[in-house]
This record gives structure tokens, C-alpha cells and sequence, in this order.
């Protein structure tokens, strides 16, 4: 991994960012990184004793955990009746080589598009949870720097910091909805990211969290989680102005042959244009981590199955978008009608998988002729492939890649693949284009 940053290094100072001085700076970034998946040969999580069926099964497991459960914030704060998610500590599909301090120390992060905070274990270590990697060490990087109980970068994770009466310096904790726990200083170091055009990308002055005290259900391969959501933390909005605020991601799909890697492209990389590109809304939330569209129906064949509330008005950013999601996820009800219409498009005979819990399965020994299915956002009907809708949990079964959710709606990576995925987050819309991204 350390190859990956042993060329020259693209120095950066992200004077643009909210939370550093001299903000009048205008320098633009253009870069592009992979993103591993976790069950790909490069993932530290990858486990070769696993078949290519063991590896899908382990996905959907972690798709339906990815979100633990919900309170009703309206019993809290009746101002408000969005729901709150709590996301499992140990989520999200795949991963990013990062390098933190200076000299750059590797690290393979789990890359979220639903938290906000990037954040490491790190020495000395109080009370971790056990760790394959070697720790980052606060003291041995010339550039990490603890912050203020004062400063901006403290006061942006709002209920999340805590201040140290001893010498001032901001703490963090963060519990996830699994009893996992982070709990360490928040600080700013030099993040650098590996790129593809093998020029790794230095970014200076980065918000960071340095974990002292983390425990639950962390994985003993993983060293950290780089924050891509909405919130004031996250390294999107860190980037700011300096990406005018775009990402975007080609996943490659699960059944890829020459194990290619997916992308993800930041600020003048990140544009999606051209022919086939449609686009939707990005609607504002009081939780600004999650990234929300608003769906209005979705068609199998001709017939067209409303989203519950989208003829009223009141649906509006009723569903997240994630890459750390496996499966599409949709409210019982609903899901339970989309199936029907799928299940009556195709003529073939039913069969059970109980080892994941996926209720429409098919025999995968014959030529199973699916429906076209289209997603219709406000604005935007992308048409997927068989490929987006249905997964080969094993040699002799075909299974539907959705399925129904108590309180939420998440559209998962498996309809996303092979499609350029892009989020601006100052015109606030995301756009779809269709795309071999192997190719990428």
C-alpha cells in the first residue's frame, strides 16, 4: 500500500473550506481514486476460503444491518418527524487507500456515504478493539495538530464534541445503532488519497477524528472510515469550494470477471454529461449525513406502481441513496405490491433461499426472462438492467435484489452498478448516466 504514495506528491492547502482561514483561495481539484470492494482480493476483508455465493450472501446480511433501527425523532422534537438512523459501526461495501499525516501513514478506510466523520484508531490506544494494522501515531506525523474546544472545527460536530476542561482541546464520541463506539480528539492532519493517474493527491489541514477508545463490532481488518455524506465534517463538504462540491462513483458489477476496481472521482472528475444522463433533486434534510431523492413510482413493464404519499405531495426525499447498501430496501407495503407485479411478469416457478431472507427467488438453470424495470424519480426514469434488479445467490438461484424495510427506503449499490453515479452538492442534484465502468 505505501507504493501507492512513494511518487510525487500533488500538494494541495484546501484554503477553501468552511472551516480554514484564508478562504479566498481558489484552487480546483481534479481526481479520481479506486474504490475496493470489501470481498475483492485487494480488501484486507477478503476471505479466499469464501465461494463467489458465501461472498453475496455475507452482502445481503450486511445490506439488511446496515441500518440497526429507528427512533422516531418526533418523540423527541415535535418540530420534526423524520425518522433517525442509526447505521451499524461495522457497514459499507467498499474502500479506499488513504494515507494520513505526515510522512503519509497507509490506511485501508471503509468509504461511507452515510456517515460524515473520518476518523482512524490510533496510539496510544486506551481501550480498542483489536487491530490487524499497525495504529497511526498522533506524535510521529510533523503536521497533526489537536484543535480548540473554540474553534470551527470543533463547533462543527455540534452534539458529537465534547471539550476537555484540562487544556482545552475538542473531543468526539460517536455510537452507532449496534452499541459500537469512537470516542477520541478531534484533530487536523494531511490526508492523502491514492490516485489513479499514480500522482496521490495531498490534501492539507483535514478534519480527522483520532480514536483512543473504540470498541463493538469492528472488524480486526479495518483501520478507519472516511466520511462521504452531507454533514458539516464530512470530506466532501471539507473539500468545498476546491471540488465546487462534486463526487462521483462507477461501481463495477459484483460478477465482474479480472477483478476490475470501481471509481470515484472528485471536483473537475466528477462532472456527469453527455448522452443518456438523467437527473434528480438532492432534498435537504435535518439529517444532513443522508443523501435523499424523491421517488415517485416504479414501473415493471407497463405497469406502474406508486410510491405511497408521491400522489399527495408528501413523499418528497422519501428514499436514501447509499453505496454501502447492498440491496434496495423499500417500505413493506409498497415492496410487497412491486413484487407481485414483478412475480406476475415472469413465468417460471418460485423457489425458496432461507439463508437470506430475499422472498422472490428463481430457478437460475433456465433462461429466466425478467421484466423491464424503471425507476422513477422526480424527474429523472432510469431504466435498469437485469443485472440492477436480480442477483445469482448460487449456481440454480436467481434472487430480486429489493426488498421490504418497516421504516425506510435506501437504493442500494446493486441498482447503481454500471451507471456513473453523480452527486453536486451546490446545484443540489444527483445524475445517472449509464456506463460500463470497467471500462472507467
Amino acid at each position: 500500500m505505501a507504493s501507492l504514495f512513494s511518487s510525487v506528491l500533488l500538494s494541495l492547502c484546501l484554503l477553501s473550506s468552511p472551516f480554514l482561514s484564508n478562504a479566498n483561495a481558489k484552487s480546483k481539484l481534479g481526481f479520481t481514486a479506486d474504490l475496493i470492494h470489501r470481498d475483492s482480493p485487494k480488501s484486507p476483508f477478503y476471505n479466499p476460503t469464501e465461494n463467489s455465493s458465501q461472498r453475496l450472501r455475507n452482502a445481503i446480511h450486511r445490506s439488511v444491518n446496515r441500518v440497526f433501527h429507528f427512533t422516531d425523532i418526533s418523540q423527541k422534537d415535535a418540530s420534526d418527524s423524520e425518522p433517525q438512523i442509526d447505521l451499524t459501526s461495522n457497514s459499507g461495501e467498499y474502500l479506499m487507500n488513504i494515507s494520513l499525516g505526515t510522512p503519509p501513514f497507509p490506511i485501508m478506510a471503509i468509504a461511507d456515504t452515510g456517515s460524515d466523520l473520518l476518523w482512524t484508531q490510533c496510539k496510544p490506544c486506551d481501550d480498542c478493539y483489536t487491530q490487524v494494522d499497525p495504529l497511526f501515531d498522533p506524535k510521529a506525523s510533523s503536521t497533526y495538530k489537536d484543535v480548540s474546544c473554540s474553534s470551527s472545527q470543533c463547533t462543527a460536530l455540534e452534539n458529537q464534541a465534547s471539550c476537555s476542561t484540562e487544556d482545552n482541546t475538542c473531543s468526539y464520541s460517536t455510537s452507532y445503532g449496534d452499541r459500537s463506539y469512537t470516542k477520541g480528539n478531534i484533530a487536523v492532519d494531511t490526508l492523502t488519497l491514492g490516485s489513479t493517474d499514480t500522482r496521490p493527491v495531498q490534501l492539507k489541514n483535514i478534519i480527522i477524528g483520532c480514536g483512543h477508545n473504540n470498541a463493538g463490532t469492528f472488524n480486526k481488518k479495518g483501520s478507519g472510515i472516511v466520511g462521504l455524506g452531507g454533514g458539516a465534517v464530512s470530506l466532501i463538504t471539507q473539500l468545498g469550494d476546491s471540488i465546487d462540491g462534486k463526487f462521483s462513483y462507477c461501481l463495477v458489477p459484483l460478477t465482474s470477471e479480472n477483478d476490475q476496481t470501481s471509481k470515484i472521482n472528485f471536483g473537475t472528475n466528477a462532472v456527469v454529461s453527455g448522452t443518456g444522463v438523467v437527473s434528480t433533486p438532492l432534498i435537504a434534510k435535518s439529517q444532513e449525513t443522508f443523501y435523499y431523492l424523491t421517488l415517485k413510482s416504479i414501473s415493471v413493464g407497463s405497469k406502474e406502481v406508486q410510491y405511497p404519499g408521491s400522489d399527495s405531495g408528501s413523499g418528497e426525499g422519501n428514499i436514501i441513496i447509499d453505496s454501502g447498501t447492498t440491496l434496495t430496501l423499500l417500505p413493506t407495503e409498497f415492496y410487497s405490491e412491486l413484487e407481485d407485479a414483478v412475480a406476475s411478469s415472469i413465468d417460471a416457478e418460485k423457489k425458496q433461499d432461507p439463508q437470506t431472507g430475499l422472498s422472490l427467488c428463481y430457478s437460475a438453470t433456465g433462461d429466466l426472462k425478467v421484466p423491464a424495470i424503471t425507476m422513477h424519480f422526480d424527474g429523472a426514469d432510469l431504466q435498469l438492467k437485469p443485472s440492477n434488479c436480480f442477483v445469482q445467490i448460487s449456481e440454480d438461484l436467481v434472487c430480486f435484489a429489493f426488498r421490504g424495510s418497516p421504516s425506510f427506503s435506501i437504493y442500494g449499490n446493486v441498482a447503481q452498478m454500471n451507471f456513473l453515479v453523480g452527486y453536486d452538492t451546490v446545484s443540489k442534484t444527483v445524475s445517472f448516466k449509464p456506463t460500463d465502468c470497467a471500462k472507467m
